[in-house]
């Protein structure tokens, strides 16, 4: 795996260790995040810091500042006697926070209509069609990297300060649940045909539309989800017995 460790520039030594010690930490950070989403760092895991240490390349130092801001947005448990394990979100926390970003999703999608410009519409529709050409080469990192900045992008158009920032926090805590989600082709072909939707949506200004479409596409995700964990926690107990 690629080393993130950031090279420090000979010139003005001093106050570009400062620049570098950031990037490197908001990297480390980022890094973890996908780690996460993507699964590699699956729910209930407990966290192996030397082997995090060797794959990123860095020292104890920065992952350590790094896992205390994952624990704060709720991705990770920090136990003092335990070290860290990555979150793990009762079927009860996967209802209600689904629930609650379909609608903050709706109403910024109603915002979005009234404040979006000409370029965020066509930058979303080349996301849109680059999506297309993942899900066609079952490229699923690449496909859900693009399908979460169509949303991001969908969420900015909204101009909305207050309702950035809770958005913010609330869908990092289910990044690799809508990860996951997407893991079936049927529900890819869904998404995509939502996403055209929301294109259309958008290119009329129809924020009633577009808010349906929205909340629509999370509680669909989040159906999709609830099922998932159930089966998985039949298996378990099947296993069990």
């Amino acid at each position: 795996m690629q080393n993130f460790v950031a090279q420090p520039e000979q010139r003005n030594a001093a106050p570009m260790l400062k620049v570098e010690r950031q990037r490197l930490h908001d990297v480390v950070v980022e890094h973890l995040r996908t780690f996460i989403t993507e699964g590699v760092l699956a729910p209930g895991i407990k966290l192996n810091e030397r082997e995090l240490c060797e794959t990123l390349g860095i020292s104890r130092t920065p992952l350590r500042e790094a896992l205390k801001v994952l624990a704060v947005e709720g991705l990770i448990e920090i136990n003092p006697n335990r070290g860290a394990t990555v979150a793990r979100m009762s079927e009860l926390d996967i209802r209600e926070t689904f629930e609650l970003m379909s609608g903050m999703e709706a109403f910024a999608g109603e915002l979005a209509c009234e404040r979006i410009t000409a370029e965020e519409i066509d930058e979303i529709k080349a996301l849109h069609y680059a999506m297309v050409v993942c899900k066609n080469q079952q490229d699923l990192p690449g496909y859900y990297q693009r399908n979460r900045a169509i949303h991001e992008l969908i969420n900015q158009a909204a101009r909305n300060t207050a309702l950035r920032q809770v958005y913010l926090t609330l869908n990092r805590r289910i990044q690799a649940l809508r990860f996951l989600s997407n893991q079936q082709a049927p529900k890819w072909e869904r998404a995509l045909h939502d996403h055209q939707q929301m294109i259309e949506a958008l290119e009329a200004r129809d924020g009633k539309r577009l808010s349906s479409i929205l909340r629509h596409h999370l509680l669909e995700k989040r159906d999709a989800i609830m099922l998932m964990v159930r089966d998985e926690g039949a298996d378990s107990r099947s296993i069990r017995r």
